[in-house]
């Protein structure tokens, strides 16, 4: 199998820095030892205004039979097990040229380039040429997975035999990329899409493949409209690997657009060995030899419950549903219908999973109940039109400057019938007995307001969205400094009614 990536230059920027790059002298033929065959490096043309490398890989054949004998999914081809000794690997650019290109060109890939730095960071005009490659999709699919990526495509179908060409097209395609990248993108991004085309990899796909998987796809793989498809054949249909790869991604995705790195979204669950808060502990003054009084927090969801009934919600969404304590309550009651869990952490959705069973629930429970990754900032399509949302110890793990964004995304353009939000009071934190004076009761709480902040807060964003709200205490109410959570009931007032400024 063979490929070639070309580049241009002039004399201040001759195009044989492409060497520089690669690692490989423009002068110079390389063969390499690779687990399938031999890898051979050349250069068929090296001018100041042009130079094309080429790397040929000469495949044993017969090793990769024995190799691959009698396990699924190493064979490599779809048909391998019916032509063992006839097939296409030696020809066809797939996941065997992958794991060449990996090998060969490792420092080109991670960006490397001790000698000129400056090259490896800045993009180049590369033609990228493969003769033949197996496109599970035909060209259209070819042209889906590379033109998002600033390619221009060309993909010409093969026929099955020039001398017959009433048999019709082959399932490769001869494919020219032509863009200006760096060139450690265009690797990775063949590295990830040629066994994606083939649909088909020529080892078994093993835990550790999701974080190749992220490393070779970081800033792009995200947010290509076809992740999906990308993630699912790189895995080879191996639903808990890809489950898990599109999760990390959209963490990153989501954490990119909003300026944060992925470890302070993904913050919903506790570290192991964190202490519990003291929002969700045992009543402050309470004595070990007394009845342990009922937890804040199991009383926060008998409220929020309460409230839906009154709302009369049969369809709810949890924002921010954590671990999914809610979610649990509610498909206790089966006055619910259907309950959507919404959760950016990607840990706090599998514990989430783990712990309502989702795996063994029967057919009717599992229709009630959804889990989903998302932002409560951003607008999200799959939000709307139910019933009732709950903003369950939400609104305070937000910088204040991002509240706007969450409320325009849940009250402007999702617009369910009824919101609850409960948030702690920090008035009553001095009743905390192991809450140091001045601290909040989580340590990712941006804020905690007292009541008259909440009220304004609540009472600005009904009527800016066409809501009604009332207030209510979430645990014992202190005479002087009120309940320990406070809770908002919001109603949609006019159907019709569009948010002031829209």
């Amino acid at each position: 199998m063979f490929l070639t990536i070309s580049t241009t230059g002039t004399d201040r920027r001759p195009a044989t820095d492409l060497g520089f790059l690669l690692h490989k002298h423009p002068e110079r033929a390389q063969s390499f030892s690779t687990a399938h065959g031999l890898a051979h490096v050349f250069y068929p043309e090296a001018t100041a205004e042009r130079c094309t490398a080429a790397l040929l890989l000469e495949v044993d054949p017969i090793a990769l039979v024995r190799r691959g004998r009698g396990a699924k999914g190493r064979g490599g081809s779809p048909d391998f097990a019916l032509a063992q000794y006839v097939n296409d690997r030696p020809y066809a650019a797939s996941s065997l040229l992958a794991v060449a290109m990996s090998a060969v060109f490792k420092s080109a890939m991670k960006g490397d380039c001790k000698n000129r730095p400056e090259l490896a960071a800045a993009p180049q005009p590369l033609t990228i040429e493969l003769p033949a490659v197996p496109a599970k999709g035909g060209a259209d699919l070819v042209r889906r997975l590379f033109e998002p990526l600033g390619w221009l495509v060309e993909a010409e179908p093969l026929p099955l035999d020039a001398t017959f060409p009433e048999w019709g097209e082959s399932r490769y395609v001869a494919l020219r990329l032509t863009g200006t990248l760096r060139l450690a993108e265009a690797l990775s991004q063949l590295y990830v899409l040629l066994p994606v085309l083939d649909d088909a990899k020529h080892y078994w796909v093993a835990p550790d493949e999701v974080d190749k998987l992220l490393a070779r796809g970081e800033g792009w793989l995200a947010e290509h409209p076809e992740r999906q498809l990308i993630v699912r054949r790189y895995f080879s249909r191996r639903s808990s690997l890809a489950r898990a790869a599109n999760e990390r991604l959209e963490l990153a995705r989501l954490a990119e657009a909003d300026d944060r790195e992925p470890e302070e979204l993904d913050n919903a669950v506790p570290e192991e060995g964190a202490e519990p808060t003291a929002a969700d502990g045992q009543a402050p003054g309470a004595e070990t030899a007394e009845p342990a009084p009922t937890p804040l927090a199991v009383r926060r969801r008998a409220a929020i419950i309460e409230r839906l009934r009154a709302a009369g919600a049969k369809r709810v969404l949890d924002l921010g549903c954590g671990e999914a304590a809610l979610v649990a309550e509610l498909l206790k009651d089966r006055a619910f219908t259907e309950i959507v869990g919404v959760e950016v952490s990607a840990r706090a959705l599998a514990i989430a999973a783990r712990r309502l069973r989702l795996d063994r629930m029967n057919e009717r429970q599992a229709a009630r109940v959804r889990l989903v990754q998302g932002a409560l900032t951003y607008t999200d399509a799959r939000l709307t039109g139910y019933d009732a949302a709950v903003l369950s110890e939400v609104i305070e793990h937000l910088d204040e400057e991002r509240l706007p964004a969450l409320e325009y995304a849940v009250f402007g353009a999702a617009r369910p019938g009824a919101v609850v939000v409960t948030t702690p009071n920090v008035e009553y934190n001095v009743r905390w007995e192991s809450l140091p004076a001045g601290h909040v009761r989580h340590g990712d709480h941006r804020f905690e307001w007292d009541r008259a902040q909440f009220r304004a807060w609540a009472e600005r964003t009904a009527e800016t969205y066409g809501y009604s709200v009332d207030f209510g205490p979430v645990g014992d109410e202190d005479p002087e400094v009120g309940p320990p959570t406070q809770l908002a009931a919001f109603t949609r007032t006019d159907e019709t009614t569009a948010p002031k400024g829209a």
